[in-house]
């Protein structure tokens, strides 16, 4: 079971509350993160993009780091664990990104993939005058799915004739290619979301759901699954979750409640305008679970609260669910949680057995 952590690139990391940890993003905590996810024996390591913030009174992710630069620096301070950087493919050309993608693989061969990010929240790119209308919303995946065809050739053969609706290459280069394969992620939660993925992509993320119902999320891993066997390739579900974990079940779950209670409500009225942009959303999509944040302060993802051994025992579950190939993390304190994890809850789950913690 490969385990993941989801990087705090912005502030507040993923807690929408003005009780949660205040706190700004830096490459010095995200260096620290990731150097102990590395050590603690996480496969991977995952940065997103966001380009606008909620506001409110904790300025929630109005502060953000930017993730291809982020993660090729991180690069060069880590030695085994596998980058993946966010690319919201409306500000950035695929040939472009293509080479972006190559430098990094050239600082960590083998290590760097990229997440590809459609956009759901017009305000981020509006403010760019990038926004190509609401319109886009019903073609997005056809967008992405020609940003992917034109990485790909590049990649594979350093060329590319491309000639689609969104993209016209004119016998464009890319020298050096890889020295290994880029792998590609992505999160759609839609049927339309889920077919990109399991057209272009190596994993796909599914959200966890609920309160310490660790397995709630496995009707979008069959659906995963089902749409992978329509296109004959082994598509990944990567689960998201938060972990909220502390000595006993009775100090964690007090933690959480004082997290709600302080929700920042000013800031999850915003993030709820723009989840609601895309009226043509099906019950699946990701903008229709935007607007549905756990317990009204996690943002998008499944929470886990407990004591450690509860914790281990619910991340062994969601690892059982067929379909399932690895978890992602977030936690509601980054450095405390990961070495929690590491030293108190990975050693008492039966998906990690072979990770090793530092001692």
């Amino acid at each position: 079971m490969d385990m993941g952590v989801f990087i705090p690139i912005g502030n507040n990391g993923w807690l929408i509350s003005k009780a949660s940890p205040q706190y700004k993003p830096s490459f010095e905590l995200n260096r620290t993160v990731v150097q102990k996810a590395e050590e603690y024996g996480f496969e991977f390591a995952l940065s997103m993009v966001k380009l606008r913030g909620f506001g409110g009174e904790t300025e929630f992710w109005d502060y953000n780091l930017e993730s291809f630069t982020l993660m090729s620096a991180l690069a060069a301070v880590t030695t085994k664990i596998k980058l993946f950087a966010s690319s919201a493919i409306l500000t950035l050309p695929p040939a472009l990104v293509a080479r972006m993608a190559t430098t990094i693989d050239n600082v960590a061969p083998g290590r760097f993939g990229i997440n590809i990010v459609s956009g759901w929240a017009p305000n981020e790119y509006t403010q760019m005058g990038l926004w190509p209308g609401d319109a886009y919303f019903g073609y997005r995946y056809d967008y992405a799915s020609e940003y992917c065809q034109v990485m790909k050739e590049l990649w594979e053969t350093g060329q590319s004739d491309f000639k689609g609706k969104y993209f016209t290459m004119d016998d464009c280069r890319l020298q050096p290619t890889p020295t290994s394969k880029i792998e590609i992620v992505a999160a759609g939660q839609s049927d339309t979301g889920m077919a990109f993925s399991s057209t272009y992509a190596d994993y796909s993320f599914v959200l966890g759901t609920g309160v310490n119902t660790p397995a709630a999320f496995a009707p979008t891993a069959e659906r995963l699954a089902s749409a992978a066997a329509k296109t004959g390739r082994d598509v990944g579900a990567y689960v998201l979750f938060m972990v909220i974990a502390d000595e006993t079940d009775e100090k964690a779950q007090a933690k959480w409640q004082s997290y709600r209670e302080g929700a920042d409500l000013e800031a999850l009225a915003y993030m709820g305008v723009q989840g609601a942009a895309d009226t043509a959303s099906g019950e699946t999509s990701t903008a229709r679970a935007i607007n549905l944040p756990e317990g009204a302060v996690n943002f998008n993802m499944g929470t886990i609260v407990g004591s450690y051994e509860t914790v281990a025992a619910m991340l062994d579950e969601a690892a059982a669910v067929p379909h399932v190939k690895g978890i992602m993390l977030t936690f509601d304190d980054f450095v405390i949680g990961i070495d929690q994890f590491g030293q108190r809850i990975q050693p008492l789950m039966t998906s990690r057995r072979v990770a090793v913690p530092a001692q």
